[in-house]
């Protein structure tokens, strides 16, 4: 594996993901924003934070193991939600809880969220690019 997540001491432990993470592997993987897009570009959970939470981080999931990566090399995510506000962060976690366990996976990169106005469509309500680290 060649990325490492900590918690250094002097900051804040979070639940949902590490402070850092180290990476040293020899292949940079860059992966797009994924939308709540199927495979047939059709958008899954319209109007539905968790379900498009969800199905972002099973497009990211996919998308890793295109190149052969997992969410084991992830060391950094970025999600974008529309008209952030912190009352939605329960269906921010239920979405990300649910594609973990669809997963097998514990997602706690290092990750920064970001509030925006709009994304590509408007019935997209979240967006999630990450980037990973492979040897």
């Amino acid at each position: 594996m060649a990325v490492r997540l900590v918690n250094p001491g002097g900051l804040p432990e979070i639940d949902a993901y590490r402070q850092v993470s180290v990476a040293s592997g020899s292949k940079l993987v860059l992966v797009a924003g994924q939308v709540a897009w199927d495979a047939d570009g059709v958008t899954v959970g319209e109007g539905d934070l968790a379900a498009q939470v969800e199905q972002c981080y099973l497009n990211v999931g996919t998308a890793l193991a295109g190149v052969g990566a997992s969410f084991d090399d992830v060391a950094k995510l970025t999600v974008y939600v529309v008209d952030w506000t912190p009352d939605k962060m329960p269906l921010l976690m239920e979405g990300v809880a649910r594609a973990a366990a669809k997963l097998g996976v514990t997602p706690v990169p290092p990750a920064t969220l970001l509030g925006v106005v709009a994304l590509d469509v408007p019935e997209h309500l979240v967006e999630i690019e990450a980037t990973a680290m492979i040897d």
